[in-house]
């Protein structure tokens, strides 16, 4: 496949994946970035903010800032870490646990939705192949 349609078509799904999810978290008060960090806390339970930082692909100074208001919504927790003393850890609230539950279940639905079109061998692929790329990004 030439890689200029391979591009063109990237972008198109990496649009369309971006514009579907824009519409579910417009209404949560939160921005996309903020959902996802709760959704890698979610995921990873508590996680030290440098690693968190690094999931996201941010700067840890960067990560203070969303980490400081997502605090201040009553969604995550800071705490320092009980063996390094330089280091905190990132928690989910009650709350924040509502909202990851949320959006978790929205990544589903969505996943569900995209993939409905391919046999379960295809759904193995097409894992498989992104997996493979998430090692070299």
């Amino acid at each position: 496949m030439e890689l200029k349609n391979l591009a063109r078509i990237i972008v198109e799904f990496y649009e369309k994946l971006s514009s579907w999810e824009e519409s579910v978290v417009r209404d949560s008060g939160l921005t996309t970035a903020q959902i996802h960090t709760i959704e890698i806390v979610g995921h990873a339970g508590a996680i030290k903010m440098k690693d968190l930082a690094g999931k996201i692909g941010v700067t840890t100074g960067t990560l203070t800032v969303s980490v400081d208001r997502l605090e201040k919504k009553g969604l995550l927790v800071r705490r320092p870490h009980e063996k390094d003393r330089r280091s905190y850890m990132i928690e989910l609230t009650r709350e924040g646990k509502k909202h990851f539950e949320e959006h978790h279940n929205f990544h589903i639905r969505m996943t569900e939705e995209i993939v409905s079109c391919l046999s379960e061998q295809e759904q193995k692929a097409f894992a498989g192949i992104i997996e493979k790329m998430l090692k070299r990004i």
